[in-house]
């Protein structure tokens, strides 16, 4: 990022965090019932729309020809596209209020009524690249949960953002709230920089992108910051594979091809050496049927000599394309030392007939999620009934795994007396 931004991207940025700050009141205020018909509203203004975002996202398109493939894929729009857009929005505004819920309560000795409950966070900061769909998401889910939002899309997407949100605003300005919903229209990476460093308009911080993205922003961040970090997303083959195998190769398969672009994607496969000779050419064939590249350790390129070698460089490597690592390993317990060093604690696979080997595997892996013959795409906030995510947190605070309106809540004590005094 640079250093020392012009004053006028730091003016233009303190401009749209101030109006945030100021619109969060009356965001917070509505009740669940007008909220909701705030996101239905906004859901139509989306399909409303429909036409001027593609135009938009066509600009961002033709600009993009030097991206990688993945990078292209998550960028595209098409009508289905924003059509789900538009549904997402309203799963969530038809989902429960995450507000006012008392998460615990108790009369005290003295007769005060203690409640704790959920509130709003404030002014949430979202970070992305790329995915114009997120523009969508993360609007929504800050504004159900009562929050609201500044939004700093990349440059990759900068035409497609940009209408998007003139559409997303459209029902907050017939409501005079418009301000609820920033977006820091500029590619200067600078205005990164003096976002972050509001922490007197801004709550929290949510960064979505590649390591450097998340090395500079937990850098430059005074404002609290959940990690939404890449995805070197691992599927274990346990030695106690009775009867699966074929469930396996179609897991695999599933977790590495059906959409590769992507952070829940599977980068690297650990087969156990126990059934690495079955297995191993099995699942390398149908990986290459697929068109995917495979690279392996030196046990598994005796057994498919077909793959190029693996390096440590591979193992650490999100590759977001067609491209696996393949390792054998001895045991359950290398498996999950090895998740452990090279993994990113997304999201983990097991696939096993061994009830024990599950149990073990859960207890090792220290990821948000963890797959028990099932595949790694699941990781996501869709599948998981929240509708749409604003990410996947790999952070242990203050949420972890695909986070929802509930998650962009914090906690307020409430305590009602009857003139109670402490002596």
């Amino acid at each position: 990022m640079s250093s020392g931004p012009p004053e006028d991207i730091k003016a233009s940025c303190e401009r749209v965090a101030r109006a945030a700050a100021e619109a969060a009141p009356a965001i917070r205020a509505l009740t669940g019932g007008e909220r909701r018909s705030l996101l239905r509203d906004m859901a139509s203004a989306l399909r409303e729309r429909t036409r001027l975002i593609l135009d938009a996202n066509a600009h961002d398109r033709v600009a993009a020809a030097g991206l990688s493939e993945a990078m292209r894929d998550r960028l595209s729009l098409d009508e289905e596209r924003i059509a789900a857009m538009a549904r997402a929005i309203e799963h969530i505004a038809d989902q429960p209020d995450p507000l006012g819920g008392v998460v615990e309560g108790r009369i005290l000795p003295n007769g005060i009524r203690l409640e704790r409950r959920r509130v709003p966070l404030g002014v949430v900061l979202v970070i992305y690249e790329s995915r114009p769909n997120v523009t969508s998401d993360a609007a929504a889910l800050c504004l159900k949960s009562g929050n609201a939002v500044v939004l700093r899309g990349g440059r990759e997407a900068a035409h497609s953002n940009r209408a998007i949100v003139d559409a997303l605003r459209a029902p907050l300005n017939w409501r005079n709230m418009g301000g609820a919903l920033g977006f820091v229209d500029t590619p200067d990476r600078g205005a990164i920089d003096e976002l972050l460093r509001m922490d007197k308009l801004i709550d929290l911080a949510i960064p979505r992108g590649g390591p450097a993205l998340m090395s500079a922003v937990t850098a430059a961040a005074r404002v609290p910051v959940v990690k939404h970090d890449a995805g070197n997303c691992h599927v274990y083959v346990d030695q106690h594979l009775e009867g699966l195998e074929e469930t396996a190769e179609r897991i695999v398969i599933n977790a590495k091809v059906q959409r590769p672009g992507v952070c829940n994607a599977a980068e690297t496969l650990l087969v156990h050496r126990g059934v690495a000779e079955r297995m191993i050419p099995r699942l390398t064939d149908a990986l290459a049927r697929s068109g995917v590249e495979v690279r392996g350790c030196e046990r598994t390129r005796e057994l498919a000599p077909r793959a190029r070698p693996a390096t440590e460089e591979d193992w650490a490597t999100e590759y977001l394309a067609l491209t696996i690592a393949v390792r054998v390993v001895d045991s359950l317990e290398e498996a999950c030392a090895h998740i452990a060093r090279w993994g990113s604690r997304h999201t983990e696979a097991i696939l096993t007939a061994s009830l024990l080997s599950a149990q073990r595997f859960t207890e090792l892996i220290d990821s948000a999620s963890v797959m028990i013959n099932c595949s790694t795409r699941f990781a996501d906030g869709g599948e998981y009934g929240l509708g749409a995510e604003i990410g996947i947190s790999t952070s242990k605070l203050h949420a972890r795994g695909p986070m929802g309106a509930a998650d962009l809540t914090t906690t307020q004590w409430v305590l009602t007396g009857s003139g109670q005094i402490r002596g």
